[in-house]
């Protein structure tokens, strides 16, 4: 059956996903982004129960309300510093759906096909047609129903591809999840055989995919399904915790996929529209984190395939300590100040305190800006979003390649709760793990203040130098609770 509304409605909703990712892109615009996705999510909900959904209205209703409590609940409790592990459930989500939606359109296939072979064979294409109608078919087994042998192959790939991909997003998602969460180690493992048994998996995979376009039987995809499983689990357990910003993304992306897939299966030209917006918007992201962090991108998506090995240089010196008297003295003083915030601002739910310390340093005529390396925190735009909220002026927050050049010129650089972004053995050591990344190159201003909980190395486990240079110093303790000490003491 067509849906002259539903299909007007679904171009309407694509619109306004497009303009609702195409707003994201600056601050001044991310708020009217955001309306924009709500209206055309709710356009499209609301097309589909008029459409497709007609005959299920107490039940969507019902799981409706039920998703929209459980995420009110979520968006009123989950702190900015959970936002990372947040996105890595809802992607997980997004592939256990896909997981079972194909299986449901496995058996829906493999029903209609039952029920066409027990047709009288002397019905012509106009009775076959009137016979199917008395069956009373659903939307979905009617479009089945009327496709060739052929077409009903080319689904059962469709229907293949977003299984796999959706299982490969699920529990790399949760692996994602326990990893940000600190529920799991963030170091990189991998069982013995480490890429072989991902190799072997897929190879699997492939073999199930063959098995199962011959005969439509459920076990190959039975197979296919603990295979891809295990992928998601393995692959992700191989990325350590310095390459999981990147994860996220990947895995953003990975659920696009697999939303467009089984979009294709369905026949919902929205769901394939969406699924690819959110598929390649992710895979574009994923590709620029990896440049941001010279990252292979193929090899973070492989587990971290071809990473640095050998010993790393060991860091020479001790970590001096500084109280707020010096750090306020030389704030004082200072003409010139760069502010680079990391995770552990987010932590401390500083930022509110780091916005005022700004605008007693602005207020003073001195020249302050904040330093933004693209994967600051755990999340592409995490600092961004912190610095808004506490109402920081845009126009003084500056990407890594915009102020990197002015840390030689600049008189005091302070840096709140980062480690890998600043650290100079991406520079140094040939051996890190962060090997070539570009950093935010602190150190080579007159002064470093670092503020930082305590000496540990952080959630990637990697040893800063920056600790132990001659200019730098370090304010350990909260950070919310070191900038309260601070603030008075700017005159």
């Amino acid at each position: 059956m067509e849906f002259g509304f539903t299909t007007a409605a679904y171009v309407v909703a694509a619109v306004l996903f497009i303009l609702s990712i195409g707003g994201l892109s600056g601050q001044e615009s991310a708020k009217r982004a955001v309306w924009y996705g709500i209206v055309g999510m709710a356009l499209a909900v609301a097309a589909t129960l008029v459409g497709p959904g007609s005959g299920f209205w107490l039940l969507s209703l019902l799981l409706i309300a039920g998703g929209g409590a459980i995420g009110y609940q979520l968006a009123t409790k989950v702190q900015m510093t959970q936002m990372p592990e947040l996105v890595a459930a809802m992607h997980s989500l997004v592939g256990l759906a896909a997981v079972f939606v194909g299986i449901i359109a496995h058996f829906e296939i493999s029903r209609i096909g039952g029920l066409m072979a027990s047709a009288p064979t002397s019905l012509t294409a106009t009775g076959m047609e009137s016979w199917l109608h008395a069956k009373e078919l659903g939307d979905f087994a009617a479009l089945i129903a009327h496709k060739t042998a052929v077409e009903i192959n080319i689904l059962r790939v469709e229907l293949f591809l977003g299984v796999f991909i959706g299982a490969v997003t699920f529990t790399g998602s949760v692996i994602a999840y326990g990893k940000l969460a600190g529920r799991l180690d963030s170091v990189a493992k991998k069982l013995p055989g480490g890429h072989l048994l991902n190799a072997s998996a897929a190879v699997i995979s492939v073999l199930a995919l063959i098995w199962y376009f011959n005969t439509g039987g459920f076990f190959p995809l039975f197979i296919m399904i603990l295979a891809a499983l295990f992928i998601g689990y393995h692959l992700i357990m191989g990325i350590g915790g310095a390459d999981m910003p990147v994860v996220v993304s990947m895995l953003n992306s990975y659920s696009g996929w697999a939303a467009a897939a089984i979009g294709f299966s369905l026949g919902n030209d929205l769901l394939i529209v969406v699924g690819a917006l959110v598929g390649s918007s992710g895979a574009i992201l994923s590709y620029i984190m990896c440049k941001a962090m010279n990252r292979s991108f193929v090899s973070v998506i492989l587990g971290g395939f071809g990473g640095a090995s050998g010993p790393q240089m060991e860091v020479e010196g001790e970590q001096i300590a500084i109280e707020a008297e010096g750090v306020a003295a030389a704030l004082n003083e200072a003409d010139s100040v760069i502010i680079i915030p990391g995770y552990g601002m987010a932590v401390a739910q500083a930022q509110q305190g780091v916005a005022e310390l700004v605008r007693k340093l602005r207020a003073k005529g001195k020249n302050v800006r904040f330093a933004i390396h693209p994967v600051a925190g755990r999340l592409p735009g995490h600092m961004n979003v912190l610095l808004a909220e506490a109402k920081v002026p845009y126009d003084i927050v500056m990407e890594m390649d915009e102020i990197n050049e002015d840390f030689p010129k600049t008189d005091v650089a302070i840096v709140i709760g980062s480690n890998d972004i600043v650290n100079p053995a991406a520079q140094d050591d040939p051996n890190s793990p962060i090997a070539g990344m570009p950093v935010l190159e602190c150190w080579k201003a007159k002064q470093v203040f670092v503020s930082k909980r305590g000496q540990g190395t952080g959630y990637s486990g990697i040893e800063n130098p920056l600790f132990f240079k001659e200019n730098t110093r370090m304010f350990y303790g909260d950070a919310k609770a070191s900038l309260d000490k601070l603030l008075p003491m700017i005159d």
